[in-house]
Formats: C-alpha cells, sequence, structure tokens
C-alpha cells in the first residue's frame, strides 16, 4: 500500500460522473504530471462514484478510471469539495 504522505484527495469529472477518492502522487509531483505520466487507467482508491446531479452510485476501495474519462481532475480540500459541488448543481439545474 502507497505512503499516506503520497495520497492526494481529488475530485474527477468525467462525462457522467464526478468521483472523489485519492491518487498516489510522487513527493513534489502536481496533478497535471501524474496525469502526463498516466497510462490507459489511473488507480483511484477509496472511491465514491456520484451523478453529476448528486445522487451517489457506489463507493470502492478501489477504483480503475480509464484516463480517456478525465474529463477534470482537481486536489481537493473539504472547502473546495461544497464550491465545485454547489457549482455542479448550478449548471445541472
Amino acid at each position: 500500500m502507497a505512503d499516506e504522505q503520497n495520497r492526494t484527495k481529488v475530485t474527477i469529472l468525467t462525462g457522467t460522473y464526478r468521483i472523489k477518492g485519492y491518487i498516489d502522487l510522487l513527493p513534489g509531483a502536481r496533478v497535471t504530471d501524474f496525469m502526463n505520466d498516466a497510462r490507459g487507467f489511473i488507480a483511484v482508491t477509496e472511491a465514491e462514484v456520484w451523478e453529476v446531479a448528486g445522487r451517489q452510485v457506489f463507493a470502492a476501495p478501489f477504483l480503475n478510471l480509464n484516463r480517456d474519462h478525465v474529463q477534470i481532475i482537481t486536489p481537493r480540500s473539504e472547502e473546495h469539495t461544497s464550491e465545485l459541488q454547489s457549482r455542479l448543481h448550478l449548471v445541472c439545474r
């Protein structure tokens, strides 16, 4: 299992879902570097998958996400997550 210090909390948007979880970044790496180096799939741990409108679809300890489906990925804090959810709710109306 990856070192806790290398885990980065992220929110990922695909065309259909919002995924919250963790990715493992090397020390000093940026999320942009992670995505540029990713091959076909990215590993997300403690994943929660939500419809963009807000209903949770499922949760899993591990999820392999096809890199080509990622439209937006951003590191998140609890404050950032609340703001993102509010904006997504407005967009989906």
